[in-house]
């Protein structure tokens, strides 16, 4: 059984903030073997969407993760992760569904632009996304612009 919360950097408990910090840097960082500054400004007003998962005495557990940002013309999201032992359960497509939601909620009528690793572009084209540029690397890492507009 899965849960997703959402909430904006302040409202995090400690323990929140540590477990989205553990993930994310654990993928993207460690498995992904690429060093770069995982944590950054954009932290500081992210709205993060968390998929929480319950083991069987009812503990919760971070299975995936994304954080939104309002980038003024449009609206960004990113660090979309699900972690190693949650992956095969279709909890990316959950999450991005509810991440795509809920800026469609608090953002009305504006465009989505992400940035997603090369590797991705049918997942994400599933939704709705289009690609709009080449792809390019971005540490390393082949990535291409895509957007979603209403």
């Amino acid at each position: 059984m899965t849960n997703i919360i959402i909430k904006k950097t302040d409202e995090l408990t400690s323990k929140e903030v540590i477990d989205i910090m553990k993930a994310r840097v654990k993928v993207f960082v460690v498995e992904q073997n690429c060093p770069y500054q995982e944590v950054d400004d954009d932290d500081y007003n992210a709205e993060h969407v968390c998929l929480l998962s319950k083991n069987s005495d009812d503990t919760k557990y971070l299975a995936a993760y994304s954080r939104i940002m309002d980038k003024g013309d449009h609206v960004t999201f990113g660090r979309v992760l699900v972690v190693e032992e949650y992956r095969k359960n279709g909890y990316g497509r959950e999450l991005v569904s509810a991440t795509i939601d809920e800026i469609k909620q608090r953002f009305p009528g504006k465009p989505i632009q992400i940035q997603a690793q090369a590797y991705l572009q049918k997942f994400y084209g599933s939704f709705g996304f289009k690609p709009i540029s080449e792809v390019y690397l971005e540490d390393n890492i082949p990535h291409l612009d895509m957007l979603m507009e209403f």
